[in-house]
């Protein structure tokens, strides 16, 4: 079998693809023969040992956190998914390792597949639906009627961002992105805001909710923009920076530090939540957005798809920042 290992933290040079012996399913388990997957950013920094704070990796390890395939074997205490189903997951952090031509996942993170979509199109959509889900419902509970503001429009987290939004009744979605993006976030559902010619801050001035995936500057520019009693939702909290900074072993207690102040600040302040959100790899919960994939109203934005033996060339073109929607892995 063959999988894409990394042995030491570095750039793109350092993904190989290896053959690997056949993982073992355990009881609660389910393997997996992947037929695509697809690569995030998250992908990237755990390569380069910038989230150490949060993600212990023991070396040589196989990335990979979205995935769509076949069932091949199911666990003895298995339940619900049988040999041959077709099934989605993104795995978690600590459990990754899609980018294999098999995988073994907890049955409680698997989903079955959208019957519309073919395995690229379905690989695409698992960890930024998620992460959006949580960000917008979970964290924020938009409600129908409300505003609100994503940051990186034309982006994964993004795209799926605006669709999930427009789905959960969202009477004003903007979201910002670049000149050569605008018709992308349009036709998506979205108002866009070119970023290069206009200020968020004064076009959403007074949303409900933001979607803040930039951090940095551009979390406390969202507090600016939302309503006093608004959320803002943030899935980039600095751990790259903080890592430079203090190193791994200091940089989870510098956050907790940071974050507490970050969140208080903007309550105390102008009545504004501020929540860091991570996604949790729940199959419970992907199931219940592959209505909104099979229906349309959350919908694949691929840009390009690279053979699996080419994950070093599809992690250097997501790290140009010039991805619009999802680079996928095609692995059969």
């Amino acid at each position: 079998m063959k999988a894409v290992r990394i042995h030491r933290y570095g750039g793109p040079e350092v993904l190989q693809l290896e053959e690997v012996p056949t993982p073992r399913c355990g009881p609660r388990e389910v393997r997996v023969q992947v037929h695509a997957s697809s690569v995030n950013p998250v992908d990237y920094k755990i390569r380069d040992g910038v989230q150490r704070a949060v993600v212990w990796i023991r070396r040589p390890f196989t990335p990979g956190m979205d995935l769509s395939g076949v069932v091949l074997e199911v666990g003895a205490k298995v339940k619900g998914f049988s040999v041959g189903d077709e099934v989605i997951s993104t795995p978690s952090h600590l459990r990754q390792g899609t980018f294999a031509e098999e995988v073994v996942v907890r049955a409680d993170e698997l989903a079955r597949k959208p019957a519309n979509l073919t395995h690229e199109e379905a690989a695409s959509l698992p960890l930024v639906s998620m992460t959006a889900w949580y960000c917008l419902q979970k964290s924020a509970r938009l409600q129908p009627g409300q505003s609100v503001l994503i940051q990186a429009g034309s982006g994964g987290v993004g795209t799926a961002a605006i669709q999930l939004a427009r789905a959960l009744g969202a009477a004003t979605v903007w979201a910002t992105c670049s000149t050569r993006n605008l018709e992308l976030v349009r036709a998506l559902g979205a108002t866009p805001i070119d970023y290069t010619r206009e200020d968020f801050r004064q076009v959403a001035k007074g949303c409900d909710v933001v979607l803040d995936s930039l951090g940095g500057a551009a979390l406390w520019q969202a507090v600016e923009t939302v309503r006093p009693g608004g959320h803002v939702s943030c899935i980039t909290p600095s751990f790259p920076q903080l890592v430079e900074r203090f190193g791994p072993y200091l940089a989870l207690p510098a956050f907790g530090a940071w974050a507490g102040w970050a969140m208080a600040k903007p309550l105390v302040t102008r009545r504004v939540t501020v929540r860091f959100v991570t996604r949790f790899a729940y199959g419970q919960t992907l199931q219940s957005l592959v209505p909104l994939m099979e229906s349309g109203q959350l919908r694949p934005v691929i840009d390009r798809v690279f053979p699996l033996e080419a994950a070093a060339d599809a992690y250097r073109y997501l790290e140009t920042g010039r991805a619009r929607g999802k680079v996928v892995l095609k692995v059969r």
